[in-house]
């Protein structure tokens, strides 16, 4: 009934998901992604030249830039000229809040990519990268040995089970909230 409600909202009010809009402008994904807050700004000016695999999140704010355009400074000689180069994510793959991908990005599969990265090259399968430009700074399998003590089962409660959970679980008192 629910996902009724939502097809019927986004028709009366021409709201798209962030993977209808990425179909729309000519983005290439796979199955099981998920495109947050994204915009027709996000996939820069040749969408057509970004090709993103199967089960990729893409968190608000990340920016895809397949031109370059400092060639600007080249135009009054040369007004013909440009420089583009497709991106690639592989698949399994998270970018963080307010990365940006520039021409000729690579991100292989089953990675990470921090928040507010800025991604370069080729970032290898497996790993995860951060930095300006990224650089890898461990493995997948690191991350998760890492992280592991921290993890808490919340997904799947509603918001007010997961704030009793949450409180609980960090000692905060309730009568604060």
């Amino acid at each position: 009934m629910q996902s009724i409600l939502r097809k019927l909202y986004r028709l009366i009010f021409k709201r798209v998901t962030g993977c209808e809009l990425a179909e729309q402008l000519g983005v290439r994904f796979g199955e099981g992604c998920k495109f947050i807050s994204i915009n027709r700004n996000t996939f820069g000016s040749e969408p057509y030249l970004i090709e993103i695999g199967n089960h990729v999140e893409l968190t608000a704010g990340v920016r895809f830039l397949p031109h370059d355009g400092a060639v600007w400074v080249f135009r009054e000689e040369e007004p013909d000229i440009d420089l583009m180069m497709p991106i690639k994510v592989g698949n399994n793959v998270f970018i963080g809040y307010n990365t940006v991908m520039l021409r000729g990005a690579e991100i292989g599969d089953n990675c990470i990519i921090g928040a507010g990265s800025v991604v370069t090259g080729k970032i290898p399968a497996g790993t995860v990268a951060a930095g300006i430009p990224a650089k890898v700074i461990k493995t997948i399998e690191e991350y998760r040995q890492k992280i592991d003590p921290l993890l808490i089962p919340t997904k799947g409660m509603n918001s007010k089970e997961k704030k009793t959970y949450l409180l609980k679980h960090f000692g905060i008192h309730e009568e604060n909230h």
